[in-house]
């Protein structure tokens, strides 16, 4: 009966080589890395806050952009700040590009990216002092409003003009019938890329950009 053994080397631990220990350490670092990557693909699309998520080649073009834009600008690599309003699904591609990419996001899943998360809820555009500890911070914005409605954009707006440095790109991705309001309160036109969804949406979908998108 092994377990009233009076063996002495039952009671020995075992220590495996340091060379070992270093490539399971190794191994189990990047599973952490992995398991942390694949989380976002893991959530469902929550419909009650209009969550549709993009697909491989959106997501693949939006983060192309950023590494564009990010070459172009006069802003050193390491300080370009790239904020993501309300679309988390394409937080994974972009912060592969840009370390110091934010995303600003009412669904708290989306918590476990730490201190690179911020919680928040556009209907709070209006109060004062709301993200005021980002005035002026951001040189890249890309939103993706939640709704197609004139009050969801021209709150959108007052927000992403509260957190954009004076020369900030932003790229705004929403439905077509926003075209108006996206000129009015975010001052971004419509451009030739369509973002496009896992899911087919049963509106029309476009972009809208203060510089030359489609040239990139």
């Amino acid at each position: 009966n092994r377990e009233n053994s009076d063996d002495a080397s039952d009671e020995e631990e075992y220590v495996l080589p340091k060379d070992t220990m270093l490539i399971l350490q190794q191994f189990l670092q990047e599973k952490a890395s992995a398991n942390g990557n694949a989380q976002d693909e893991c959530f469902e699309e929550n419909w009650q806050l209009s969550q549709f998520w993009y697909n491989e080649s959106t997501k693949q073009t939006i983060a192309s952009v950023v590494q564009s834009l990010q070459e172009q600008s006069a802003v050193p690599k390491d300080t370009f700040k790239v904020a993501l309003l309300s679309a988390p699904s394409v937080y994974k591609n972009v912060s592969k590009i840009n370390a110091n990419a934010m995303l600003f996001e009412f669904d708290e899943r989306f918590a476990y990216h730490g201190d690179h998360f911020r919680r928040y809820d556009y209907n709070r555009a209006v109060e004062t002092n709301y993200l005021d500890e980002f005035r002026e911070t951001f040189d890249l914005i890309i939103a993706d409003p939640p709704f197609l409605s004139e009050e969801c954009i021209e709150k959108m707006g007052i927000i992403m003009k509260k957190i954009a440095k004076p020369n900030c790109k932003l790229l705004l991705c929403s439905g077509a019938v926003v075209q108006d309001w996206a000129k009015q309160y975010i001052g971004v036109t419509m451009c030739e890329f369509r973002p496009e969804h896992e899911r087919n949406l049963g509106n029309e979908f476009r972009s809208y950009a203060n510089f030359d998108l489609d040239s990139i």
